[in-house]
């Protein structure tokens, strides 16, 4: 396993276990991975593969680029709702994985 493929396999491992801590024990791999996958670029920058969960700007960055541009939600009041009902359910999470972040949004919007 190559050097880069350890450190995503890592993020996911990370990501199941934020999400198995949130309460998502259903998880559909298949979206999770892609969510993982796209951070392959980004995997050695620490601060690109985790969201902060109070700092306004991060969350609507999580909006424009996530959200909206992945996945076509355009009402800012509704992305900003599942966006903030996310942060609020993974509070007691320090560092919160981007892709448990993305796809526990995903879920909130349906």
């Amino acid at each position: 396993m190559s050097e880069l493929d350890e450190k995503l396999a890592k993020l996911k491992e990370t990501a199941v276990s934020q999400l198995n801590e949130c309460g998502v024990s259903n998880i559909d791999h298949g979206t999770l991975d892609g969510y993982v996958n796209s951070l392959k670029s980004m995997v050695d920058n620490k601060d690109a593969t985790l969201v902060s969960g109070t700092d306004e700007s991060e969350l609507e960055t999580v909006r424009r680029n996530f959200v909206e541009k992945k996945l076509g939600v355009t009402d800012k009041d509704k992305a900003m709702g599942a966006i903030n009902s996310v942060a609020g359910k993974m509070s007691s999470i320090r560092m919160k994985s981007r892709p448990a972040f993305y796809y526990m949004v995903k879920q909130e919007l349906g």
